[in-house]
């Protein structure tokens, strides 16, 4: 048999605790709500698996569904369809869980959906004891309500993270949305505890747009573009030096190149979607070969020899990432 070259790159990472063997991770969507369609992305080379969000609206609208259409004086049967419903959407979960575990065999994390600390969170311990190897907790909040303040809305990180990690023992990270009036004070007083592995910048959010012909609110461009990849990327750098978790970025990674400005800039791990989407299962390959590309062009032979080179902490001017006028480039156009 044939010795493997000298100059393979050692592509492997550590994701809460987990072994990677390379940093992409197909994140939560339509591509891993199918044991059959997540084979496929582990044989094109993702290095781990968030399987498709169970979200808690959605067990509460069934909930709410069923409830409408059912009538009866027998006590106690109102509790039972709500205890039933809800074990039916859970249990189509577990089964994922299980047969995803069953088919590959590189991290599979389980996506929880979610903005309350109550009504889910019994869930989590019979994800883990399904298999999962970790629980990402994509939690939304859009401080959109003029009543509820800002340590309001932050508390619900805490609330949330603190009923999921007192349940199970796995790893959980944290998905977080990039709105916050001090967002890289609550990272980080969100990584002073043990109960987060690591957080995952940022979710991308439902977006509305306006057709100006039919006169209706329809919505934007579901998939992410390149550009969008310089929000995690700025606060990557800026965290990357006060938070010792995992940082991975989230929306806008498309190619080989988002990738490397990610790592460079700190991440831990990528996760990747819309590319995907646009591309189809083979992008995962191709990204790895940009990425080995580059590393051989730059000397480099595993991440951790670039990792975190150009963060807020070892950027010759650091106060690029928290720059945020314009005035250098268009302060003498008239």
């Amino acid at each position: 048999m044939e010795n493997e070259p000298d100059d393979m790159k050692d592509l492997s990472t550590t994701y809460l605790g987990l072994n990677l063997k390379n940093p992409l991770i197909v994140g939560s969507c339509g591509f891993t709500n199918s044991v059959e369609k997540i084979g496929e992305l582990a044989e094109n080379g993702a290095g781990a698996i968030v399987l498709k969000s169970l979200f808690e609206e959605q067990i509460l609208a069934d909930l709410s569904a069923n409830l409408e259409n059912y009538t009866t004086d027998y006590p106690g049967a109102t509790d039972y369809v709500r205890e039933y419903t809800r074990g039916n959407e859970v249990d189509t979960y577990l089964k994922l869980i299980a047969g995803a575990k069953k088919k590959v065999d590189i991290p599979v994390i389980a996506s929880v959906n979610c903005v309350s600390a109550k009504e889910w969170t019994s869930f989590a311990k019979s994800v883990e004891n399904e298999g999962a190897d970790a629980i990402e907790l994509n939690v939304s909040l859009l401080p959109s309500n003029p009543k509820v303040t800002s340590a309001q809305n932050e508390q619900q990180y805490v609330d949330v993270v603190n009923s999921v990690s007192e349940m199970v023992s796995i790893p959980v990270a944290l998905k977080m949305s990039h709105y916050s009036a001090s967002l890289a004070h609550l990272v980080q007083k969100l990584s002073w505890t043990d109960k987060i592995a690591g957080f995952v910048l940022f979710n991308r959010f439902y977006s509305p747009d306006i057709d100006i012909n039919k006169m209706v609110v329809k919505s934007s461009e579901l998939l992410s573009t390149p550009a969008e990849g310089t929000l995690p990327l700025r606060w990557i750098a800026l965290l990357s030096g006060i938070v010792e978790k995992d940082l991975v970025a989230s929306t806008g990674v498309h190619d080989s190149e988002g990738v490397v400005k990610q790592l460079l800039a700190g991440a831990t791990a990528v996760q990747v979607v819309s590319t995907i989407y646009k591309n189809g299962m083979g992008q995962l390959g191709t990204i790895l070969e940009g990425l080995e590309s580059w590393m051989d062009e730059k000397s480099y032979n595993s991440l951790k020899d670039f990792r975190g080179q150009l963060s807020f902490d070892n950027v010759e001017d650091p106060a690029v990432f928290e720059r945020t006028q314009f005035m250098k480039y268009y302060g003498g156009m008239s």
